[in-house]
């Protein structure tokens, strides 16, 4: 069998990474982004540029797409020059974008009657995931489409779950969302809600964190902001995205989640006032507004 020509759509800080390792996986490697100063170091790697997402759909065997949201996603793929315009059947899509679930399934609806195999393969990690190849890789679609290109996928990430047909790997993207954001919030209020009742913060993270109050939050961002450190591995702007898409889903669906409601205002609100290239874990600085409080860091006490 020969070796498998791949495509890498979107360039950002993860995608770059990713595809990175892509290469240095030994599969030839083609790429397009919307700004192409991005893909200066994988051209210098050996990746080959490509002029449109059509062209470089034309030359590959796995296509990935890796951009902001639904809208972007859907443009790629089927706009003018885009990638409905020169793949070829039997190639296989794998979409690590985190999009709504209606839109995973649109695409594969979409795709399907042209030969075109579809993965929703949506991630989890961050930047430092996509940077040292530990990512959560969630997937929906077939699971024979899967087995074909696991190879490559795990050179992206550490954990890799098929979890049911198309839009179901968004669907369990939306619910880590839901998790995530939960994290995020509820450390924020623990940290100004024990500064301000008159404990250390810092203290009282290192007591319950070995408890049943442990989480990769507590593990990895506590310290982080008290060093004063918010500036961005997962973006506050796209936490806001990626819960409003949750809420669109809910709705379609009619479920009540009325605490991800609450956690998606936050971070709207964030984006709202300028902080949304933040890291998620700003969101303490709606509790902070709210509390009158600042959080101490170790440079201010």
């Amino acid at each position: 069998m020969k070796e498998k020509t791949v495509g890498y759509i979107g360039l950002g800080a993860m995608g770059n990474a990713m595809a990175g390792h892509i290469l240095a996986g030994g599969y030839p490697l083609y790429v397009w982004n919307r700004t192409a100063a991005k893909a200066k170091d994988l051209l210098e790697k050996g990746a080959v540029w490509a002029d449109s997402p059509a062209l470089l759909a034309a030359q590959c065997d796995v296509v990935f797409v890796n951009v902001s949201d639904t809208k972007d996603v859907l443009e790629v793929i089927f706009g003018e020059n885009g990638v409905a315009e020169g793949i070829r059947p039997g190639t296989i899509l794998i979409d690590n974008s985190t999009i709504a679930p209606a839109g995973s399934r649109e695409i594969h609806e979409r795709l399907t009657p042209l030969g075109v195999r579809c993965l929703d393969a949506p991630v989890s990690g961050g930047d430092i995931g996509a940077q040292n190849a530990t990512l959560t890789i969630i997937v929906g679609g077939d699971s024979k489409d899967l087995d074909e290109v696991m190879p490559i996928l795990e050179l992206l990430g550490s954990k890799i779950t098929h979890v049911g047909g198309p839009g179901a790997g968004q669907i369990a993207k939306a619910a880590n969302q839901i998790m995530v954001a939960a994290q995020m919030v509820a450390e924020a209020e623990l940290l100004i809600f024990s500064q301000k009742a008159g404990a250390d913060p810092e203290k009282v993270i290192e007591a319950i964190k070995a408890g049943a109050a442990q989480c990769w939050t507590l593990d990895v961002k506590a310290a982080r902001l008290l060093a004063g450190d918010r500036t961005p591995g997962f973006r506050s702007a796209l936490q806001a995205k990626d819960l409003n898409i949750v809420l669109e889903t809910a709705s379609e669906y009619n479920v009540n989640i009325p605490s991800t409601a609450l956690h998606a205002q936050l971070y709207n609100g964030m984006v709202a006032i300028g902080e949304g290239d933040l890291d998620n874990s700003a969101v303490i600085s709606m509790i902070e507004a709210m509390n009158g409080e600042k959080l101490e860091t170790k440079g201010s006490k």
